[in-house]
């Protein structure tokens, strides 16, 4: 899974959209979105472990995702 796009649906039929690309030397991109919402939130690992899952990925964002 070098570069993914996917987009959840939460059970109050809210979307959240995630991108992760992997960067050179075990590093990766991620960022996350939820629909409507202008704020995109961004993480660059410079040292992820990769491949991440779609979970490891959702997981970085879920504090600032779960506010309303």
């Amino acid at each position: 899974m070098p570069d993914e796009e996917w987009i959840k649906t939460l059970a109050d039929g809210r979307n959240e959209k995630f991108i992760y690309q992997e960067l050179p030397l075990d590093g990766a991109f991620l960022t996350a979105q939820l629909a409507g919402n202008e704020i995109v939130y961004s993480i660059i690992l410079a040292k992820a472990g990769n491949p991440l899952s779609r979970e490891d990925v959702e997981s970085h964002f879920k504090g600032e995702l779960s506010k309303k």
